[in-house]
């Protein structure tokens, strides 16, 4: 194997966006905290890589600077060193995906955040001939009855022409007074648009409930989504699919998907098109687990159970090629797993499965129009991943960029899938990661519960287990109680309702942790974000003391003011459903049980957080100090919940692993 690009000009561009990376110490030589820290707080060098249609081309958006983002370009039917065609150096924006309507430019969708907390997003179009980049999202006319925070979505190519697009967009009405022209079009639809010329044709006149419209991958729109909203314009909690028959244009009902509070959904949700077989593919629960159907578009809505696991989730679809193809399924027990319905494909994996050293993940995430050539994704729990280009004709597989070249040749921890019993017996599986070189007994250690709460932690890479490993300590992610990915009944209320049950998980974690001689006694810690930072504070609450210090980052904080938070938003229903009432919001509340905590508690918060106000994290200071608790927070002007700032993260950690050290006496 060889690197796709001259590994001189890789490597620089790479370093380049990394920032002030510190260098790893020399062998023998100790690393400091700061030096850690900035290697594993570093974001990835290379977020998303897409293929041309002809397959000549690779188009990576790249992390560049502490915070900014770009588009860059090899043409290796050309020159293969990387060409940058689109630079944003703001934090507050940037560049999510880029997609190929043609072999000659991009179209890339760009998000955009501002100090009164909005946010939105436009498609812009890239030429690789070096002509000026152009906005596809139209802009709002001067007689405009709102804003376009919806800026689009490529969702299919129209197959007339080359460098023509499918987009879902927002539509805007216009004020009619004093004028015959305005447009009293208003929601989401979809048109069919020219990225050179912007010339643009509605194919599906924008319905204001409208939130999703599926192709066949050809260019014909087959299922359309409404959301019903109330008189007060909330969001319900119910999606309404329709269909298209082939020669029709009307619209038969589907399916009624509804999203409980629990966390689970109810009814048969669509997700892809397959035009040969004339058929929907899509997922609903078989006793109690997700699974794979497949419901035919002819009218006579015949389904058939497509893929299930006995006591697993079936919770993704996988698809390749600019049709989007449905290759496979996806679902995760111990490891996450793909079963592909293409041999070809499941041949090829496994065959690059065994060629790559470490036994890695292997997956197809895109393709040439042909599938002649892959991008394939590889990696592993102790391999952050790399991307590579796979040739079928040549059987040449071409490493093109690892996502943290600043961790390339550095020892990692291993990951490793475990058991632990809850209070009631009831067994609650988690990874444990032990620092390299452990004998797992006696250790620093962290149990660190994850966001959500209806979410799941995964095996693999991970930059925040893998820098407090790096610093010497084990660390716990349990999927407690509330959790996703394992059944209707694991998700109990929801990780707020029935806190008691998500969070006594998270501590028996802690005390199996001790029992078992992995954690040393007097040196437990608890580390979390989103949710998993409500959990950590919330343990305090629960069980004062286990814990020896606390690190929360983006939690909330109060339940009430949680709902509250969502009153102006249009998903007010859905939080005030998840939340409830009853004596659990007050009970369940950090910052209403603040005088409970007995140990130091170090926080985290992005002051331009749209998932979790800042306020939370304010109002938990506030009340620990006014109980006389120790407590800092940390707020980072300008970001956002996920904290996307190489400086930011390496501060979070730096002052992290300080802070439990104190705690600790380490």
């Amino acid at each position: 194997m060889k690197r796709f690009v001259a590994s001189a000009s890789l490597a620089a561009l790479a370093y380049a966006g990394l920032g002030s990376v510190a260098q790893a110490a020399a062998p023998g030589q100790e690393e400091s905290a700061e030096t850690v820290a900035a290697l594993f707080g570093a974001r990835e060098a290379v977020q998303e890589a897409s293929l041309s249609p002809n397959g000549m081309k690779i188009a990576m958006v790249q992390s560049i600077g502490t915070a900014g983002t770009a588009v860059a370009v090899a043409e290796y039917d050309k020159d293969p060193k990387l060409r940058t065609l689109l630079v944003s150096n703001r934090s507050a924006e940037k560049i999510r995906h880029c997609s190929w309507p043609s072999d000659s430019e991009l179209i890339c969708s760009v998000s955009v955040a501002d100090n009164q907390m909005n946010l939105y997003s436009r498609l812009v179009a890239v030429y690789l001939d070096g002509k000026p980049l152009k906005v596809v999202t139209p802009s709002e006319s001067s007689r405009a009855l709102g804003f376009t925070w919806y800026g689009g979505g490529v969702i299919d190519w129209t197959g007339s022409k080359p460098g023509e697009v499918l987009m879902m967009r927002q539509f805007v009405p216009e004020r009619e007074i004093g004028t015959h022209l305005a447009s009293t079009l208003e929601g989401i639809g979809v048109e069919s648009v020219d990225v050179r010329t912007l010339r643009r044709t509605t194919i599906e006149k924008p319905v204001p409930d409208a939130m999703d419209y599926i192709t066949d991958g050809r260019g014909t729109v087959r299922i359309r989504g409404l959301n019903p909203t109330t008189s007060g314009g909330y969001d319900t909690n119910v999606v309404n699919y329709f269909y298209r028959t082939k020669d029709s244009r009307s619209w038969d009902l589907l399916s009624k998907v509804t999203f409980n509070a629990s966390g689970t959904t109810t009814g048969f949700q669509p997700v892809a098109v397959d035009p040969t077989m004339d058929a929907a593919y899509g997922f609903e629960r078989k006793d109690g687990y997700l699974a794979l159907y497949r419901q035919k578009l002819d009218g006579s809505k015949t389904r058939d159970l497509v893929f299930s696991k006995p006591g697993i989730e079936v919770d993704d679809l996988v698809r390749l090629g600019r049709g989007q193809r449905v290759v496979g399924v996806s679902y995760a027990s111990d490891y996450r797993k793909v079963d592909y319905f293409d041999p070809e494909l499941a041949a090829l994996r496994n065959a690059l499965g065994k060629a790559l050293p470490g036994g890695p993940s292997v997956d197809f995430i895109a393709s040439s129009e042909d599938e002649s050539k892959l991008v394939t994704f590889v990696g592993s729990d102790v391999d952050p991943g790399r991307y590579y280009l796979y040739d079928k004709g040549t059987r040449h597989l071409e490493e093109v960029l690892p996502l943290r070249p600043a961790l390339e040749g550095r020892k990692l921890a291993a990951m490793k899938p475990v058991q632990f019993p809850a209070a009631d017996g009831t067994m609650i599986p988690a990874y444990l990661t032990l620092p390299p070189g452990s004998d797992g007994r006696n250790l620093p250690t962290i149990v660190m519960p994850h966001g959500g709460p209806a979410s799941r932690d995964e095996w693999g890479f991970d930059w925040l287990v893998q820098f407090f490993a790096a610093r010497g300590f084990a660390v716990l992610q349990p999927n407690f109680r509330g959790s996703a990915g394992f059944g209707e009944a694991w998700f109990e209320k929801n990780g707020f309702q029935s806190w008691r049950t998500a969070v006594g998980d998270v501590d028996d974690a802690g005390r199996w942790l001790l029992s078992s001689g992995i954690a040393a006694k007097g040196k437990l810690a608890i580390v979390g974000w989103s949710y998993g930072g409500y959990a950590a504070l919330q343990s305090g609450v629960l069980d004062p003391g286990l814990y020896k210090a606390i690190v929360a980052i983006a939690p909330v904080t109060d339940l009430s003011s949680l709902r509250q938070d969502h009153l102006n938003l249009s998903d007010y229903r859905l939080v005030d459903q998840q939340i409830g009432d009853g004596p659990h919001v007050s009970q369940g509340s950090p910052a209403q049980n603040a005088a409970a905590i007995q140990v130091p508690v170090l926080m985290f918060h992005g002051e331009w957080d749209l998932n979790v106000s800042v306020h939370q994290s304010q109002m938990m200071e506030r009340r620990l100090r006014d109980a006389g608790k120790q407590v800092q927070l940390v707020t980072f002007p300008g970001l956002a919940h996920s904290l996307d700032d190489s400086a930011a993260r390496t501060r979070l950690l730096q002052q992290s692993d300080s802070f439990l050290r104190q705690a600790m006496g380490l």
